[in-house]
């Protein structure tokens, strides 16, 4: 008999992205299933097959059907959205209905979703994948809902009637549930009295745990109905599978001491463990993490300015050379700093966003922070030595006149004041006054406050931050480079990186380079030559396929992928890419290189590190290419064949 085959079509309309670039463990290691995900540019979910709804969540943020040939899809809109709670969400079908390709499913408000949620980008999976002999991943990068096929499925002739490996497990226990396996999860847990609140998701067990080093990791592992475990955001999260997950968690509630609890009780109970540094840098992330890929364009087109304007492959600018490419030089060098010149008006925007306020508002903040009548602060002090710097006399009062282009801690502050500001307005104003009230007194209470008390302020504790930096590591330049070439992979896993990128941004705006973003472009090569070396010695095709894509992904910046889903389960090449960055931070702080702007973390990034010291960090670059690859394939050799 033939092999049967499927298409499946688009559910959503977007840009198409591979599975391994998702933001979550769960769908980027492939723990439910392979896939392709899409960051939709629309709120409508359309069937990819013609089949029957076999489950759409309560929430209504997740949708699984069954093909007619078996091929069994799960449909997961954004990243976390359970914690809305059906919020945003409207279903047009319920379990058991049957739909064809291109019928309504699902629609939901596209922008809530990316305000309020950790991703919009929606994972598609094909959750019965052991059934086919080829999964055919379409090489689109946009889909039309309903129009793109997304995979070309064959299931095998022998297994057509075959079901997921989690429905053919044996029911045990009281009530033909999943005793004996809830019971093991909750003993991998640590135990009833370990568990503060559970509840579960469409594809997921959610604890919040007392002490999450009493989870017996190795038991998770083995057990065959968790298909992958991992903690984020003050939870531990148990991968079970559509379908089944609510049936365990069932059986668990109904079983033990447990009580049901919602998805704000278990992120409540979670994230009260979280300290003050934690919750800090989380809000820290939610700012910075919107802005990144204009701050990473900025930093690649300044990269290829500097290439058309000074004298790097030939003994003369390519601009002298070639005169009439100096127009579109120009072009590019004015396209690439406004980034950074406007980088209040990007975090005036997404910090009013974060803090709860209008983000048109923040964006009017930052404008009036970098206003062109105001001096720029990196011109100020120059004027205030000749005595002809401008000012304010507000009562006899002398307010500098200072512009903020490119401060990070001003906008932040000011946009934070503005933010509570508005939303306390918002609620003791009539609403038929809102509009002639609310706006205008945010603005001027919190334009004046930036001028007189929080611009003065932080940008003195921005030049503390950076002035520390610069003296800690022109003491100790290897010691620094070291520590922070071996410190940045750990941080990753924390989050606390992105402490860093507030503090390489304002070493831009205040110095105009940055020491600290160069060693971060190192560690995530690093990271990347470690999972190669896993590519070429593991024997496992499902290994090596991760290990290739997570490789190209960690070496054009990305390096998520190959930390959580191989250099960390294995942990010896994770430990050896912290040797090769810690070597390699060593060495190109000792030869001070510096970048001018932030880029792609990976390979690209010697575009923007500062000419004079390319050499330098091109042997920084072997390093992190050679030495974590040779660690990690020796010893993979030897582990990888051994087992």
């Amino acid at each position: 008999m033939a092999d049967t085959q499927a298409l499946v079509y688009a559910p959503l309309s977007g840009k198409i992205t591979p599975l391994e670039n998702v933001p979550d463990p769960t769908f980027s290691q492939k723990m439910m299933g392979d896939g392709l995900a899409i960051e939709p540019t629309d709120g409508n979910v359309v069937s990819p097959v013609n089949g029957e709804i076999v489950q759409i969540f309560p929430t209504k943020h997740a949708v699984g059907i069954k093909g007619d040939f078996g091929e069994e899809v799960l449909i997961h809109i954004g990243l976390e959205t359970v914690a809305l709670d059906g919020e945003g969400f409207e279903a047009h079908v319920q379990q058991g209905d049957r739909v064809r390709v291109g019928d309504p499913l699902i629609t939901f408000d596209l922008d809530f979703i990316k305000k309020k949620a950790a991703s919009h980008i929606s994972p598609i999976i094909i959750t019965n994948g052991d059934a086919f002999s080829n999964l055919g991943k379409t090489k689109e990068t946009t889909a039309v809902g309903g129009e793109t096929i997304l995979f070309d499925t064959k299931m095998k002739a022998d297994e057509t009637d075959a079901a997921p490996a989690e429905n053919k497990k044996r029911p045990s226990g009281k009530s033909g549930g999943y005793s004996l396996e809830a019971e093991e999860i909750i003993a991998a847990v640590g135990g009833v009295d370990n568990v503060d609140a559970a509840t579960h998701c469409v594809t997921r067990l959610r604890f919040a745990l007392s002490d999450e080093n009493k989870v017996d990791q190795e038991a998770l592992d083995n057990m065959d109905i968790v298909q992958g475990s991992f903690a984020a955001n003050g939870q531990f999260q148990v991968v079970i599978g559509q379908g089944t997950v609510d049936k365990v968690y069932k059986t668990m509630v109904d079983n033990t001491n447990i009580s049901e609890a919602t998805k704000e009780e278990v992120k409540a109970a979670g994230g009260g463990k979280q300290n003050p540094l934690q919750r800090g840098v989380k809000v820290l992330a939610d700012i910075f993490i919107p802005i990144l890929p204009a701050i990473v364009t900025a930093g690649l087109l300044l990269g290829l300015n500097n290439i058309l304007v000074n004298p790097i492959f030939t003994e003369q600018p390519i601009i002298e050379l070639y005169p009439q490419w100096t127009g579109i030089a120009d072009i590019i060098n004015l396209i690439a700093n406004a980034a950074f010149t406007f980088l209040p008006v990007l975090i005036g925007w997404s910090a009013a966003n974060r803090f709860g306020g209008s983000p048109l508002l923040g964006v009017v903040l930052g404008l009036i922070l970098v206003h062109p009548a105001l001096t720029p602060a990196s011109e100020y002090a120059q004027a205030a030595a000749g005595g002809d710097a401008p000012t304010w006399n507000l009562f006899g009062f002398e307010v500098n006149m200072m512009g903020y282009q490119g401060q990070v801690l001003p906008a932040l502050v000011a946009a934070w004041v503005l933010a509570k500001l508005e939303i306390w307005l918002r609620k003791h104003v009539l609403d038929s006054l809102q509009l002639l009230v609310v706006a205008p007194v945010a603005l001027l209470v919190t334009g004046f406050l930036a001028f007189i008390v929080i611009g003065p302020v932080t940008f003195t504790i921005g030049n503390w931050i950076t002035g520390g930096m610069i003296s800690v590591f022109e003491a100790f330049p290897i010691i620094g480079g070291l520590l922070y070439g071996a410190l940045y992979a750990p941080l990753v896993i924390t989050g606390m990186h992105h402490t860093f990128l507030a503090v390489d941004l304002q070493l831009i705006g205040s110095t105009g380079t940055t020491f600290l973003w160069p060693v971060v472009a190192l560690s995530n090569i690093a990271q990347g030559s470690a999972v190669l070396a896993m590519f070429l010695a593991a024997k496992e095709e499902k290994l090596k396929g991760l290990a290739g894509t997570a490789g190209l992904s960690a070496y054009l910046g990305v390096t998520e992928p190959a930390m959580f889903g191989v250099n960390l389960r294995f942990r010896y090449p994770f430990i050896a890419a912290l040797i090769g960055s810690a070597i390699a931070g060593a060495y190109i702080t000792m030869q001070n290189v510096q970048a001018e702007s932030i880029g792609v973390g990976g390979l690209p990034a010697f575009l923007s590190i500062v000419q004079e010291t390319w050499i330098s960090f091109f042997i920084g670059m072997a390093i992190v290419i050679i030495v974590p690859f040779i660690i990690t394939f020796l010893i993979a050799k030897r582990k990888l064949n051994t087992h």
